[in-house]
């Protein structure tokens, strides 16, 4: 026959190696987000590069339009 005391044991060892488990799957996890930001980052810069240098001149002259506008400095 098993005691109360052997019951509460069992179930608190079985809750401690359940929590064991999932915090050591959740920093596995967290390990494999590293390279994907790492990738977003690089992908993001390559595309803002090809953008600049694709409309360089017309964004140039956007962003002087538009503080030209704030500023007073501009028709409009």
């Amino acid at each position: 026959m098993i005691t109360i005391d052997k019951l509460q044991a069992r179930a608190l060892r079985a809750l401690y190696a359940a929590r064991a488990r999932v915090a050591e799957a959740h920093q596995e996890r967290e390990r494999g987000d590293v390279p994907g930001w790492v990738l977003i980052t690089i992908m993001t810069a390559g595309m803002v590069t090809v953008l600049w240098t694709l409309a360089q001149d017309t964004l140039t002259g956007m962003f002087s339009d538009a503080v030209g506008k704030v500023t007073g400095d501009g028709a409009g």
